[in-house]
């Protein structure tokens, strides 16, 4: 296969940077977890805090292979996989690999190809005496045959953070919908992300807000997040809004506060 063929296939992929670290924002804020940063945006958002991942030429594709085998290895068992915009790029590969030994163990997760659902992550259950484990919901069918080797036996739960500006590929635990005013998401986003985070720019986002969570699913997570460079002045307009308005909860950006990745 040429390395455009591998690229559109998800086998290889233009990697920023690969780290663990805490969530920093949003509902799982403060729990451990493996990011991986895919390079290349369309957005463009002029306040991005990470406007070096925009150009995906910067960064030579991997080996998704290897991607996994590293976060394999990461003692959580959360995978973040951010950009950019990652959904740019094909992700069944990685998630297909990342999660191919969670096939026995029943997971709530939803697939670009199978069902649409909304669901909280769940735990393992133990399978009543004498019946076999349920199978993965959502599960996409066969894998492809990969040179990974020396797997643990974790359960793998895959988050994704998105502008939600492309189609949905992969297989996630968890979606984060971070829409943005001047590139909307496609509206198949409102029906399966999790957590709507919308950044707080300026006062006019409050209203662009509502908009999103007007069309969000009954069950997701609201929140508003004050964009870092302007984090003092539009504050305390966040605080005193949630209080006006108690559907919504604060993200902060933790890990800039205390000097983590």
């Amino acid at each position: 296969m040429t390395q455009q063929e591998l690229l559109e296939s998800g086998m290889l992929l233009p990697v920023m940077e690969e780290f663990y670290s805490l969530q920093g924002e949003g509902y799982h804020t403060g729990e451990a977890a493996w990011f991986i940063r895919i390079g290349g945006c369309d957005v463009g958002c002029t306040w991005c805090d990470v406007k070096e991942s925009w150009d995906a030429d910067l960064f030579p594709p991997v080996e998704t292979d290897k991607v996994v085998a590293k976060a394999l290895k990461c003692p959580a068992n959360a995978v973040v996989v951010t950009g950019g915009e990652p959904l740019l790029y094909n992700l069944d590969y990685l998630c297909e690999q990342l999660q191919v030994q969670n096939s026995a163990t029943p997971q709530s997760s939803f697939s670009a190809r199978g069902r649409f659902k909304v669901q909280e992550i769940t735990p393992p259950q133990p399978s009543p005496e004498g019946e076999g484990v349920s199978p993965l919901q959502g599960v996409w069918g066969h894998h492809r045959t990969s040179n990974i080797v020396n797997r643990t036996s974790k359960i793998v739960t895959t988050f994704l953070e998105t502008s939600g500006s492309q189609p949905l590929s992969g297989s996630w635990n968890w979606i984060c919908l971070s829409p943005k005013r001047d590139w909307p998401p496609r509206e198949e986003f409102y029906t399966i992300s999790h957590e709507l985070k919308v950044i707080i720019h300026e006062e006019e986002d409050f209203g662009w807000a509502e908009e999103q969570a007007d069309r969000m699913n009954p069950h997701a997570h609201l929140f508003l997040q004050p964009e870092w460079s302007l984090r003092e002045i539009m504050l305390p307009n966040i605080i005193r809004y949630i209080e006006s308005n108690p559907a919504w909860k604060l993200s902060l950006q933790m890990h800039k506060y205390i000097g983590i990745p």
